[in-house]
C-alpha cells in the first residue's frame, strides 16, 4: 500500500478543513478547492479588461453589475415566453417546474427553494391555488403547515409552454460553449452555497452586511474590497 500518497492526502484534507470558508464540507466541495488550488498553484489566471478597471473599478463592481444585467436580460426572455398564455410572471411558471420536478412540500419550502421573501412567496402561491394550477392539504406531520402539489391542470398549463420556456432558457445562455457552460455552473454553484445560508438565516436588513462580513469575509478580504 502506499502510505505516502495516503499521508500527503490526509494532509492536503487537513488544508482544506483548517482553510476552508467557501466550500461546502462534502466531497464536491473538497475536489472544486483542489481545482482551484492548482489553478492558483500553476498561474493559470486570465484577467480580462473591463470598462473603468483603468480608473480602479473592481472586479467585485463588475460581477455584480454583470448578474444584475444577466437577470434583467433573463426576465425579458421569460417575458416573450409567456406571452398571450395564462401566465402572469415567470415566477409562476418557476414555482410550477419545482413542484413538478421535486413533488409536494411545504409552502415555505417551495418559497425558500426560490429565494424569495414569505409575503413575495405567498402571493405567488395564492395566484396559483386560485388558478388552480396548485392543490393544498393539511400536513399530517405539523397541522399548521399545509402540502402543496402541483395539479393535473397545472402540469397541462406548464406543458402548452414548455417549448416557449425551453427556448427563452437556451437564449439566456447566449453563445456559450459547452465547457463555458460547465465552468459557469461550477462558479455559480460556489456562489450559491456561499449565499443560500446566509439567506436562509433571515438576517435583518440593518445587520445584514456587518454580519456577513464578520463571520463569512477574511480581514485580507474586507481590506482589498
Amino acid at each position: 500500500m502506499n502510505y505516502t500518497l495516503l499521508k500527503d492526502m490526509i494532509n492536503l484534507m487537513e488544508k482544506f478543513e483548517m482553510g476552508n470558508k467557501n466550500y461546502t464540507t462534502d466531497i464536491s466541495g473538497f475536489k472544486h478547492w483542489i481545482y482551484d488550488e492548482m489553478r492558483l498553484q500553476e498561474n493559470i489566471i486570465y484577467e480580462p479588461d473591463w470598462e473603468g478597471k483603468e480608473n480602479g473599478r473592481s472586479p467585485e463592481s463588475v460581477i455584480n453589475t454583470l448578474i444584475v444585467h444577466m437577470n434583467r436580460y433573463a426576465k425579458t426572455y421569460s417575458k416573450s415566453a409567456i406571452h398571450n398564455s395564462e401566465f402572469s410572471t415567470q415566477e409562476e411558471f418557476i414555482y410550477l417546474i419545482n413542484l413538478k420536478a421535486f413533488g409536494a412540500m411545504t409552502k415555505m419550502k417551495l418559497i425558500k427553494k426560490n429565494i424569495q421573501d414569505k409575503p413575495t412567496g405567498m402571493q405567488i402561491i395564492n395566484r396559483l391555488i386560485a388558478q388552480g394550477w396548485i392543490i393544498q392539504k393539511d400536513s399530517e406531520t405539523d397541522k399548521r403547515s399545509k402540502i402543496i402539489t402541483i395539479s393535473a391542470s397545472g402540469i397541462n398549463a406548464l406543458e402548452k409552454q414548455m417549448d416557449k420556456i425551453r427556448q427563452a432558457t437556451k437564449i439566456v445562455t447566449g453563445n456559450l460553449d459547452h465547457a463555458e457552460k460547465m465552468e459557469l455552473i461550477r462558479l455559480l454553484h460556489k456562489l450559491d452555497h456561499f449565499h443560500k445560508p446566509i439567506f436562509l438565516r433571515n438576517i435583518e436588513n440593518s445587520e445584514l452586511l456587518d454580519s456577513v462580513t464578520r463571520a463569512y469575509l477574511s480581514d485580507k478580504q474586507v481590506k482589498d474590497e
